[in-house]
């Protein structure tokens, strides 16, 4: 129960990024702030986090060991994945991105034969690709059905191209970010902690932030002082804090695959924290009917994908 309550803070503090996109898309704030900033603020305070545990080292030294694979990943896990989602901010309500993007647990599925399991036959190690579960998938359509159901209402008042542009981008980014952090657990192993991980995936892709920053200030001149608060506080609360929280909630019931689902369904609740957020906040209406039951379908689709998911590792686990 104190995993899952963890895993509930941690999906409260990850809401204030739907949230404060939003209110900086409103505010006529430059989308290209609201990506950069955020990780130039992450980098300093990982900067002296990792610096106090003097471990600064051991991460550079990872970095030089495999530096081309630590770009590819780290661009397509960080920049592909939170450029789309400050992008389609100008487009669509926070709590309506925030549905969209649990897309990203079936992209993840889909992602499987781009990874290897590695078996152990006749005292030989074998490399097998690994395949997509559709069982997996059709237990996840739940989800499909649910986001369709929350974009309907979107269709019918807004033009067809900005429909695609708040949605297409999500997309792309639902198959960025687990592809490339995937990649970059596999490439770390056990030689770096989630902290360390984190610290040199933003410390590859700075010079990207640098120049998206500088596009910014060319394109519309300098961030207002709105807007630097702002990605301060999503770079402490998202970027920081709520991953911090979920890792710790994930660790604590790693030996037991049901707990361990259980807590990753907590992400769910990420659509109804930024949902209240933007009402209270951002004085926005209460979502349509037809956007409720999708909302509500999608919450649950994530849950008994999650415990859907345990029940087959489970089984897994007891055949071999």
């Amino acid at each position: 129960m104190q995993a899952i309550l963890i895993g509930i803070l941690g999906a409260l503090f990850f809401s204030v990024t739907f949230i404060l996109n939003h209110a900086m898309a409103n505010d006529e704030g430059n989308w290209l702030f609201s990506a950069s900033l955020r990780f130039l603020f992450m980098f300093p305070i990982l900067f002296i986090i990792i610096y106090f545990k003097k471990n600064l080292s051991k991460v550079h030294h990872h970095i030089k060991l495999h530096f081309v694979p630590w770009i590819i990943w780290s661009t397509l896990g960080f920049v592909f994945f939170y450029m789309p989602i400050t992008f389609v901010a100008n487009y669509s309500p926070g709590w309506l991105i925030s549905a969209t993007w649990q897309l990203t647990i079936i992209c993840g599925l889909l992602l499987a034969p781009f990874f290897y399991e590695y078996v152990q036959i006749n005292q030989q190690q074998i490399k097998i690709r690994e395949r997509i579960s559709w069982r997996s998938v059709g237990t996840s359509s739940i989800m499909v059905f649910g986001v369709v159901l929350v974009q309907v209402p979107q269709v019918a008042h807004i033009e067809m191209k900005i429909f695609i542009m708040s949605v297409l981008p999500l997309i792309i980014g639902a198959f960025c970010y687990p592809l490339g952090n995937r990649k970059m657990m596999i490439l770390v192993d056990n030689q770096l902690n989630t902290l360390e991980r984190i610290y040199g995936m933003t410390l590859v892709t700075l010079p990207i932030w640098v120049i998206i920053f500088i596009c910014g200030v060319l394109k519309t001149g300098p961030p207002s002082s709105n807007q630097v608060i702002q990605t301060f506080i999503v770079a402490v609360f998202s970027g920081i804090i709520a991953t911090s929280l979920f890792f710790y909630a994930t660790n604590m019931v790693k030996h037991s695959q049901a707990k361990l689902a259980a807590v990753e369904s907590t992400q769910a609740t990420e659509i109804i924290f930024t949902l209240i957020g933007e009402m209270i906040l951002l004085g926005l209406p209460l979502p349509s009917t037809v956007s409720i039951v999708g909302i509500f379908m999608i919450t649950i689709g994530i849950v008994i994908y999650s415990f859907m998911n345990s029940i087959i590792k489970e089984n897994n686990n007891l055949t071999l």
